[in-house]
């Protein structure tokens, strides 16, 4: 049985050697997704065959992401369908994309089913489309981040520091409050989640090299965001919020933080806005910026 582990801070130096092997665009492929997400799903790591393997809990059980690295792959996935079979449980991969179910399909040819997880896919979006809001598409994200500047004339942008991390976490809380408010208990485990997350990722924001972007209107943090590099050529958008009834801040702080991504890292051409959990209003948000890419991932067992 493969000896699992809770990902810890310490972990991040050797969990990015597996990761710089190859450009994952997905956002499982963040080890700060694995830390601060891993208590809400259970995410375990280990360093099998010179791959990272990661298991997880979600919606149909246990199953694992797709190993992560270079070396023997063929007797990675051994490893973890015989894991599966010692604890008792069926074996699945989930999180795969259409590369990886093409090679699974030729070292296990006709053994495994995919079943596309769209509920699960992340977008991907231009940099410089989000940068630049150009194009009629985007006339409506440009009028809002207007409207914003005409309203609140003395707005600023702000990289993020330790420092402002406590306001943007006091706006958190009341976005938090409002926003259970006003959608009942349905979403209020994710919510929960979410607020775990974003407080881990604050504990550790030096560690884990996250960098952020927050605007101000009269002195005040009206809107912040966060994330981190992912891959080589991706920047993972893990928080967003702001306050809903400024109109413009959402679209004010994504361009402006996709400005500063695009400035900082020249090699940056996507950003990856992850997935939207099947909510429709996220959902309808994610959308209404017309994605350029699809990580698309799948669910895949073994055929009965």
């Amino acid at each position: 049985m493969i000896n699992f582990q809770i990902p810890q801070p310490a972990d991040k130096a050797w969990v990015d050697q597996r990761l710089a092997g190859g450009n994952y665009r997905g956002c499982e492929y963040s080890f700060t997704n694995l830390l601060v997400w891993g208590a809400a799903y259970d995410q375990r790591i280990a360093d099998v065959e010179g791959f990272l393997v990661v298991r997880v809990k979600g919606n149909l059980g246990y199953g694992y992401f797709w190993p992560a690295g270079a070396g023997d792959l063929d007797k990675a996935l051994t490893l973890l369908e015989q894991d599966a079979q010692e604890r008792g449980e069926e074996f699945r991969l989930v999180g795969v994309t259409p590369e990886g179910a093409a090679e699974l399909e030729r070292l296990r040819p006709g053994q495994y089913t995919c079943t596309l997880d769209r509920d699960g896919s992340d977008y991907l979006y231009d940099i410089d489309k989000l940068a630049d809001l150009g194009g009629r598409k985007l006339h409506s994200k440009r009028n809002h981040c207007a409207r914003f500047q005409d309203n609140n004339p003395d707005w600023v942008y702000e990289d993020m520091t330790p420092q402002a991390l406590g306001e943007c976490l006091e706006l958190d809380e009341q976005w938090d409050r409002l926003s259970r408010e006003r959608e009942g208990a349905e979403e209020a485990e994710d919510m929960t989640n979410e607020r775990k997350a974003l407080l881990l990722s604050a504990k550790y924001f030096k560690e884990l090299k996250l960098e952020g972007g927050l605007l101000r209107v009269g002195g005040q943090v009206v809107a912040f965001t966060m994330g981190d590099l992912l891959g080589v050529d991706t920047f993972d958008v893990h928080f967003e919020k702001a306050y809903s009834e400024i109109q413009g801040a959402y679209p004010m702080i994504n361009r402006e933080f996709a400005r500063r991504i695009r400035q900082r890292y020249p090699q940056v051409r996507y950003l990856n806005r992850e997935e939207d959990m099947g909510i429709e209003g996220l959902r309808k948000a994610k959308e209404s910026y017309y994605p350029d890419l699809m990580v698309e991932k799948h669910w895949v067992v073994r055929k009965k």
